[in-house]
């Protein structure tokens, strides 16, 4: 049983599936809510969101910038910013960013730990361009 005090995070999962049982929906519990809240914000665009022009990350338009050694650097750094304004419940450990030229992307992974816990998660995951 958690402690009185200890936070608990609890997020919609955002596929709206349904429990095959309980028929209510599913969600995401503590670091896993994390996990896809932080993968939701670098793939969400700035201005994508109405209201709110500057949630999210520019990581998708900088795959189409001039690849000149930088575009890893930029990108980690993006990521790092949008992480720190727009998810207090991760604490930041590391972002590395390797450039994928011959699949037109980048293989993003983030290593955070959630503000209530002590032992680092970590997500991964691909980002390409599409056009």
């Amino acid at each position: 049983m958690a402690a009185p005090n200890s936070v608990f995070y609890k997020d919609f999962d955002i596929l709206f599936d349904v429990h095959p049982v309980t028929r209510k929906l599913n969600v995401l519990k503590n670091s896993d809510a994390i996990k896809r809240a932080l993968k939701n914000i670098i793939l969400t665009d700035k201005f994508e969101r109405p209201y709110n022009p500057e949630f999210g990350s520019d990581v998708r338009q900088r795959l189409f910038e001039t690849h000149d050694g930088t575009v890893a650097d930029d990108i980690a750094t993006d990521i790092e910013l949008a992480i720190k304004n727009f998810e207090p419940r991760a604490v930041l450990l590391d972002v590395r960013v390797e450039e994928r030229l011959e699949q037109n992307g980048v293989a993003i992974t983030i290593v955070f730990r959630a503000e209530n816990k002590t032992t680092p998660e970590t997500v991964n995951f691909f980002v390409e361009r599409v056009r």
